[in-house]
């Protein structure tokens, strides 16, 4: 059960307004949300405030209680996760917003935090980054990604899966883009290759898919997710909805009972913040994810990638310019032929779409009649360095020569699981911004 970071754009639809008309709107807002004080739960051990940027972290929260019961009523009493976290950034003056994604299964040190109720969870050595608001709510998330980071955050927003549903719907749905069918039964996502626009319960599970798409990964989740965020984004500020009261009525109505905040992120605090965004444009608005890349004793985990992680984090705490993203070791470039005989409609298209992201020039897409069990690169004589480099992208591929020179294909078996990114994660992975048209990133 995921819920991707119900976006920037959920904060940027509270804090990026700057009438005063809206007060009303605001005042009701907070007295709706719930809220946590981050300053006592913390105490002093925070980092030291630089310049007059805002850092506000936005969660998505799994939380089962009340309406979110119907997405695992067997899950009601387990303790929430965070599987979305999203840092934004906001330069002075409005000039730039950054949103920077954080991966759930981060293995980072989690410091020893204090519940609401003022008994202590434990301090681990290193952990996944999403299990720190199960130990004591989103202010220890704060705190761990505080204390990884070095950047003082001044707010935090966090959301359910309704809340997330009703802003997609309030906004008038968000334009996406699939490269091929998609059929998720775990999340409830079916979507016929082409444009959509999802409102509701196909929003949540777009954002929430994880199997439907690529190779599974929560990195390429994210990506997709920050694509998603962009969209809604782009709606929200073009779209009229800032400007028109009673829409924005309706989303900050449709908000509000789904929202945890710290108790710092007032009424006055939010037209402060929007008074001094008003002129944030979607195109302005960009999103990245942290410099990380495989942990070594666990595959199926990432760590930050260090110096590259740590010159990032001092940009943002500065508010300067990133960093040039690290060059990530490419594959030799080759054409290659996708063919699909895993029986899973559609996974041509999605594993060609990964192998362009990564350099490679695919010549052909398609089906082969007769299934096959294993997955398998054929491959002439005189690309055998291409067809090596495209085994290691394929977990579990075997490589077969053939007598065509020339011939690099890869076929699809029922045991693929998966296309691994090229080099690890690079500093800027996937950039995006949200001016962005709906398929341009998507390979459509």
């Amino acid at each position: 059960m995921r819920l991707l970071a119900w976006a920037a754009v959920a904060v940027a639809v509270v804090v990026v307004t700057g009438s005063l008309s809206a007060y009303g709107y605001y005042w009701r807002l907070q007295n709706a949300v719930k809220h946590e004080d981050v300053d006592k739960l913390i105490g002093g051990n925070r980092p030291k405030k630089l310049n007059g940027a805002r850092d506000i972290l936005v969660l998505g929260s799994d939380t089962r209680e009340g309406a979110n019961a119907q997405y695992g009523r067997g899950l009601r009493h387990k303790p929430p996760a965070s599987d979305t976290m999203l840092l934004l950034h906001l330069s002075p003056g409005g000039g730039q917003a950054l949103a920077v994604s954080f991966p759930r299964d981060l293995m980072v040190p989690i410091p020893a935090c204090t519940r609401k109720d003022g008994t202590k969870a434990p301090a681990s050595a290193v952990a996944m980054l999403n299990e720190a608001i199960a130990r004591a709510g989103p202010t220890c998330t704060v705190h761990t990604i505080e204390q990884v980071t070095k950047i003082h955050l001044d707010h935090f927003v966090q959301v359910d899966f309704t809340g997330f549903k009703n802003i997609a719907t309030a906004v008038g749905g968000v334009p996406v883009c699939v490269t091929g069918d998609v059929h998720d039964k775990d999340s409830g996502l079916n979507l016929a290759k082409g444009r959509h626009r999802l409102k509701g319960e196909d929003a949540l599970a777009y954002v929430r898919s994880r199997k439907g798409f690529g190779d599974r990964s929560d990195i390429q989740r994210i990506k997709r997710q920050q694509h998603f965020f962009g969209a809604l984004a782009k709606e929200a500020m073009g779209g009229g909805v800032l400007t028109d009261p009673g829409r924005m009525n309706a989303l900050l109505q449709a908000t509000a009972k789904s929202l945890t905040t710290d108790r710092g992120l007032t009424v006055g605090e939010m037209l402060k913040i929007g008074q001094g965004m008003r002129d944030l444009s979607a195109g302005k608005l960009r999103f990245v994810t942290v410099p990380s890349g495989e942990y070594a004793p666990d595959k199926n985990r990432v760590a930050l990638t260090h110096p590259a992680s740590d010159a990032f984090f001092t940009a943002i705490r500065r508010d300067q310019a990133l960093p040039e993203p690290t060059k990530a070791p490419r594959v030799p470039p080759g054409k290659v032929a996708v063919l699909n005989a895993s029986g899973a409609e559609g996974r041509a298209a999605q594993v060609a779409a990964q192998l362009k992201d990564g350099g490679w020039q695919v010549t052909q897409v398609g089906n082969i009649a007769r299934p096959a069990r294993t997955t398998v690169v054929r491959y002439g004589t005189d690309v055998r360095a291409q067809a090596a480099a495209l085994v290691k992208l394929v977990p579990g591929a075997k490589a077969v020569r053939v007598a065509t020179p020339g011939t690099l294909d890869l076929v699809i078996g029922a045991d693929f699981t998966g296309v691994r990114a090229s080099g690890g994660v690079p500093v800027q992975q996937g950039e995006s911004r949200a001016s962005e048209a709906v398929c341009e990133k998507v390979g459509a």
